[in-house]
This record gives C-alpha cells, structure tokens and sequence, in this order.
C-alpha cells in the first residue's frame, strides 16, 4: 500500500489470452520488457482422442503463437531469448495460473459473446488485486462487462495495443464508467515507462481514437478518388510522404493491414455509429468487397492493391481489376513540394496547388479536419443533436494517435496548424465543408492556432476551458530543444552543442546531417570533457533525432580529403577522433552515452567509449564502414579486441575472440536490438536499457549522476594479447577461399585483409601484449591505406550518391 492508503501494483507477471497475431504480439513486448508470461490459446477442437490429454497437443495453438515470434521477420522480438520468459498453455487446464498474474490481458477473437464467456470464467479465479484488460478494438466496456461483479469492474479496462506491437508506439488506454481512477493511472505509468508505449486516453466509444480517425480517412479518401478516376499509384504517391505520411501511404497499408481487416473495422463504425453525420463514410465500396471475394485480401494473401512477382511490383486496375504495370504518378504539385525538408511547409505546399492531385489532397484533408474537431470535446448543440458521442478530450489525443497508431508526422490539427487555420476554414466553407463550433469560437477569441509555446514548453487549445493549457509530458521527459530555448546552452559551433541537465549534469547534442561525426563534433568533445572537469559535472551524450543517434563519420569529408591526396588532414581526423574517443573512456569526468536508433560507424565508436550506456530498446548498432571499402578508424577494432579478450587466461589462444571480431565487423554486422547489440558486444552487461525514447535522456541523466556522485574515477588502459602473423595467416587463407568461391569480391579481400591486419595485432608476437595506442596506430595506419585505394573511393562516392553500397 502507498501513503494514500492505494494498493502499489508492480507489474511483474502477465497472462496473455489468445496466441494469435496480437495476443502473441503483446506477450512478446511483455517479455522483452522484463515480464513473465503466459500465453495461452485454447484447446485445438480438432484433437484426435488420443491426444485429448496430451497437454503438448491440448497447448498446440499457444505454442503456435511462440514459433511464429521466433521466425518473424521483421523481428518481433528484441532477442531470441525474450521467449525463455514465455509459457505456454490452453485456456481450459491453466486459467486459473493465468488469473494470479499481476494483469490479464485478453487478445482472443473480437466476438462479444465469446469475450463474455471467458471473462465469466475467469472471474471467480482472479487474484484480489489483479488488473485485467482487454485488447478489443471497439467493443462497448458496459457490454463486456455485462453480469460481471462491481469489483471487477473496477479493475477492468481496456489496453489496445497496435500491430506489430512491438514497432507501434500507440497503446489507447479505456477505461469504463467504473474503472478505478488508480487502476488507470497504474496501467499509464506500466505501459509509458516500462512497455515504452505512448499513451492516448480515448472515450468509450466505436473504434476509439486512432481507429475511427484512420479509417474515416480511409475509407472517405478511397471513395473520393474512386469518384475522380485516380489510379491506386497515384493516390499512394499523393497520400505518402508528400502529406506527411508513411511511405506505404493509403492502398499499400490496406494491403498490409488486410483488406478484410479495414472492411470489419469499417463495417463496425456503420454498423454502430448511427448518429454519426459522416456515417456513410464507412459504407464499403463495393470494388474492395468484390476484390476480398475474390481472395484479393492484401499481403496476406499475396494479392490486394498491389501483387509481388518476379517482375516487380504489380498494381491492380480498379475498373477492371486486373494487375498491371505500374504508372509514375506525376504531378505539379508534388513536384513543387518535393524539395521541402519541413513536413508543414511541404503540407501547406501541396495543398495550395491547384492540379488535381492538390483538389484531391485538399478534398480528403478538409474532411478529415471537419470530422477531427467534431469527434473531441463536449457534445455541442451548435454541431446538431445527431451527432455522435466525442472520442477523446483534448485535440493532442488525436493527433498522439494518428502519430503513434499510424505513422503520421503530424496528426490533423497539427496539420492544420500548418497550412493556416484561419485561411484554411475560410477555404473550407467554400467548399461547403463546415468543422465544429468550437473551432468558430476559438478563432473568434483570436486565437489563431490549436499549439503554441517554446520548444519543451508546450501549449494547446483547452475546448474545455476555452483557453489554452500545458500540452502534459512525463515529468522524465528531458527535451534537450526544450533547455536550449530556456538559455542552458553552456558551448556550441556548426556541428554540436553542450546544454546543461541541471543537477551536474550536461549532455553534449550533435547537430549535423543524421548526428554525422565532423571535425566540430570531435572538438566539442574534447572542449566538453574540459568543461565538465573543471566545473566538477558528468556528461550524457545523446541527440534528439528521431532516426539517428549517429549514422557514422562524415563520409563526404573523408572521400574527398582522399580524392585530393591531403593525407595529413586525414590523418590529422582520424588521429583526433580516436583520441576524443579515448578521451571519453579514460578523461576525468563520468561519460554515459545514450544511443538510440541508427548507431552505425562512428556513432557506434563514440558508444562504445563511454563509461556506461543507456540505450534505447530499438537500437540498430554495427561497426559498418566495411560497406564502403574502409575499417572502422576510431577506436572500434580496438574497443570490440578489448572487450572479447577481457577474461582470457595468459595461457588461453586469442585466435577464436579474434575470428569472432573478424566476423562481428568484417561482415557488418547490425544489431536491430539493444539486446542484440549486447550480444554482438557492443552493450556490455552492465549497460542498461530504456523502452521509452522520451525518457531516454533523463535515465541517461540519473545514471551519470551516480557515477559522479559515487566519486567517480577513471579505468587503467588495457593491454592486448593478440596472434600476430599466424592469425593473419589463417583469416587471410579463409578469405582467399571465399573469393575463389566467389563468395566475395576482389576488393573485399583487400579490405579483408587490412581488417585481419588490425585485429590479428600486426607483426606481434602472441606473448607479447599490445597496449591500446599501438592497436589504435594500427587501426589508423590501415584506414589511411584503404582510403588510397580508388575502389574504396568508388564505394565511398556511390554510397554518398545511392545510398546504398557498391559492390566491386
């Protein structure tokens, strides 16, 4: 119990019903997240009677759930052992088990009566203080809980997770009339810090938050375009990245959703939704309902919108549906836009066009701001008594879902921001499409936009209140913009900038294309670490990227200092990287280096450098720079030997941790995990993880000030004992093997070999132990070699060019 006299719940156990595409889903980021699971599914009814008791067989489709995560591409799972925390059972021997968790989850089919069912039967077995949930899309609370004891439903709410569970950043929280308010604010404070998720309070109603916007737009967008005689190519290429939105923009996402999937989620709406004024909206168009009988239900089935073949990728033609070859949509407008850098200005720039791609785009877009401000806030006379019961409270809870659940860069109000609400509603009502009241009324107030404020200080439109309020964030949320904007910028130059945390803290922010690594990184680095000593505080190293931490080094400086012949500068680079990099390991002052996302090259080096690591969960780590002819020159042959040769006994063969680093960077190898990149050894044991991304550099933040706060001193080098000549020998053979094979090409045995040179020590002797500055020499010398060779220049230049690596 806390001080209020509340029950503490601390989730630790977790029982998932029903195995399938969701349920296992959401077992699999409950286990990755540090929770024990059981999954359970329910008796296969097609069980001969000799297997009846056989409790493998009676557990077949929960077992099912668990290989499917195990082969699941893109991975589902943040490693291969995440599934040690998974059991597996059915629903009838074990669900009393399943009722002593922490919380229940119910993922089982979207059938009322048979959610009714299962909740009955498990009533009676729940622990006191257990939490159940259910992952419904859009059933009713009060009919879910229909017949079931008050007490229960206090305890009862919903969690709907988005698919793939463990990319989707969504999870609406529910809860019902009767949900206990602390019931609530537990399952938040779990789901944002611990499971990472991004919360959106909805109403209970249809399809809640997310869902209803999305398929409104869906489904309205298909039928607009269907009337206007677009192409799916073309509308895909409109509703992508032009307006914002994912690449697979709107045909490409029903194939992946499924199309089945969007016709039940859409035919909920119309089925329940009987005041909604845009109902017919959701009424499915009768050429997506012939393409399911036709089996054409999306990836799923191989063919939907699009069909994959051997030729390519195949449209299908929505008068005839016959698959073709695909079109290049071009318009004007997208044109004019593509360009645009700023979401918002590449928005505002298409919708001005006045090509039909821009009258579609804004068409679609103008309806879907009507029907977002007509779903939030309180009923309103003045929008008519038909209309339906609000979805949410607040207008960010929209645009948190459609960002979140969808994808979008910019939810519509957001959006709307964007282009100019004034103009834009002006624009609207000569179109004949009127949104809310309230928003009337905003605008009469003069007020001109639904946010404002500073970076980290944000402000929103309160339909409530009617005057605008603090947009809410975690108080573990650290916006590094957010300090900036307050003054707390101690140093900066063009490449990075040192912002104070406050509490002894500061964090060094780089700010160059992709958080790239130049000469005014490597110098800030340097500078930071003086400041920090000399005013006695840690550093975090961290960016606020919503890709990168670091994609490498500056590639473009390196080729063309290589094209030149200006070795002395290069030399000079290098030599200055790996010595900010050691300086960052052995200086005085505590390093702790958050990384998230892509963490490639020299980004990686800078990681694996620094005292501790907080990294984000979704961490894509590798030592890359084979890809593009060259070794990695900043201390990551040096850091991997150091790690993998830690615990070797003097008497102990270096060659296998050698061969092991060969493989780890000659084949460039990535981690798409944190977990995978401790297994690669680039996380060590005691580095630590965060699921949240915003929480990431307040965690970063309390760790450095333990290791200040402890007393912190710096490491002892360490020295080396490597195979030398023999080594090299033996990895040189193997690779002069695979290039006879042709398993590689000509260059890559020269690249090879360099690697070998590095990490076999060069010409020492195996009793001989190498101290860090002799490996970074080799490192360094090795690096320059490859720069002088043209193909590595021509891998270089056709990565800067193609963005991808060049075989020769």
């Amino acid at each position: 119990m806390n001080k209020q006299g509340k029950h503490d719940r601390r989730f630790r156990r977790a029982a998932v019903l029903g195995a399938g595409v969701m349920g296992s889903g959401i077992a699999a980021h409950l286990a990755g997240a540090g929770l024990d699971v059981l999954l359970l599914d329910i008796v296969p009814p097609d069980l001969a009677p000799a297997a009846a008791t056989d409790k493998k067989a009676r557990n077949r489709f929960a077992t099912g759930g668990v290989d499917r995560l195990r082969t699941s591409k893109p991975s589902l799972i943040f490693h291969q052992r995440d599934l040690e925390r998974i059991r597996v059972g059915n629903l009838e021997d074990d669900l009393a088990e399943a009722a002593k968790a922490d919380i229940v989850i119910e993922a089982v089919r979207e059938d009322l009566n048979v959610k009714q069912a299962l909740f009955a039967k498990l009533e009676p077995l729940l622990g006191a203080q257990t939490v159940l949930a259910s992952n419904t899309s859009g059933l009713p609370i009060g009919k879910l809980m229909a017949g079931r004891s008050a007490e229960m439903r206090q305890r009862f709410l919903v969690t709907h997770f988005f698919n793939p569970v463990r990319y989707m950043r969504l999870l609406e929280l529910v809860s019902g009339e009767e949900t206990d308010p602390e019931v609530l604010r537990q399952v938040a404070e779990f789901g944002e810090t611990q499971l990472g998720k991004g919360i959106v309070y909805g109403k209970d109603t249809t399809n809640f938050v997310a869902n209803r916007i999305g398929i409104y737009g869906m489904m309205g967008l298909i039928a607009e375009a269907l009337a206007a005689g677009f192409t799916v190519e073309e509308v895909d290429a409109i509703f992508g990245s032009p307006l914002g939105r994912p690449k697979s923009a709107v045909f490409r996402t029903a194939d992946m959703v499924g199309l089945d999937t969007v016709i039940d989620v859409a035919q909920n709406c119309y089925d329940n939704l009987i005041h909604d004024e845009s109902r017919q909206t959701f009424a499915t168009p009768e050429v997506i309902r012939e393409m399911v009988r036709r089996g054409y239900k999306g990836d799923k089935t191989g063919k939907g919108f699009y069909q994959k073949t051997k030729e390519g990728l195949l449209v299908l033609d929505l008068n005839t549906l016959e698959y073709r070859a695909q079109q290049k949509a071009r318009f004007e407008s997208l044109s004019a836009a593509k360009s645009l850098t700023d979401v918002g200005e590449r928005v505002k720039s298409v919708l001005a066009g006045s090509d039909r791609a821009a009258q579609l785009a804004w068409k679609a877009t103008a309806l879907l701001f009507s029907y977002s401000s007509r779903r939030i806030g309180p009923r309103s006379e003045a929008d008519g008594n038909q209309n339906d019961a609000p979805i949410a409270d607040d207008l960010f809870q929209v645009d948190r879902g459609m960002r979140w659940g969808y994808g979008w860069e910019m939810g519509p109000f957001e959006m709307w921001d964007a282009i100019g609400v004034k103009a834009s509603v002006e624009k609207m009502e000569q179109s004949g499409i009127r949104p809310a009241q309230w928003v009337y009324d905003m605008l009469s107030s003069g007020r001109t936009s639904f946010y404002g404020g500073e970076p980290g200080q944000k402000v929103y439109y309160d339909l409530s209140a009617k005057k605008e309020a603090a947009l809410p964030k975690s108080p573990r949320e650290l916006p590094l913009a957010g300090l900036a904007a307050q003054g707390l910028i101690i140093d900066k130059n063009d490449g990075a900038r040192l912002i104070d945390l406050q509490d002894d803290v500061y964090a060094l922010e780089f700010q160059t294309k992709m958080n790239s690594i130049d000469a005014d990184v490597i110098g800030l680095i340097n500078k930071a670490i003086e400041i920090c000593d000399a005013r006695k505080k840690a550093l975090v190293i961290t960016n606020e990227s919503t890709e990168a931490f670091s994609a490498g080094a500056n590639l473009m400086l390196i080729v063309m200092a290589a094209m030149q012949g200006n070795w002395t500068m290069l030399e000079k680079v290098i030599a200055d990287f790996q010595n900010a990099n050691q300086l960052l390991r052995y200086g005085p002052v505590p390093v702790v280096v958050a990384p998230f996302g892509l963490t490639l090259g020299g980004g990686a080096e800078v990681t694996l450098h620094g005292d501790a690591v907080r990294a984000h969960a979704e961490l894509y780590m590798g030592l890359v720079e084979v890809g593009v002819g060259l070794l990695p020159g900043g201390g990551g042959c040096k850091e991997v030997l150091c790690r993998l040769t830690a615990n070797l006994p003097d008497n102990a063969d270096p060659f296998p941790a050698v061969q092991r680093a060969f493989e780890t960077i000659g084949l460039a190898k990535v981690a798409t995990s944190a977990e995978e990149a401790r297994s690669l050894g680039f996380l060590r044991e005691s580095d630590s993880v965060s699921f949240n991304r915003d929480h990431l550099t307040y965690d970063a933040k309390q760790l450095a000030l333990g290791l200040l706060r402890a007393g912190y001193r710096p490491p002892r080098q360490r020295l080396v004992r490597l195979p030398g000549p023999s080594g090299y020998a033996n990895i040189r053979s193997s690779l002069q093997m695979m290039l006879e094979a042709h398993q590689i090409m000509p260059h890559d045995l020269t690249v090879g070999s360099a690697l070998a040179k590095v990490l076999t020590g060069g010409n020492t002797s195996p009793t001989v132990k190498l101290t860090e500055q002799q490996l970074l020499d080799l490192e360094r010398e090795q690096f320059l070699a490859l720069c002088g060779e043209q193909k590595t220049r021509d891998r270089m230049m056709y990565m800067l060019q193609n963005n991808k690596p060049l075989r020769n």
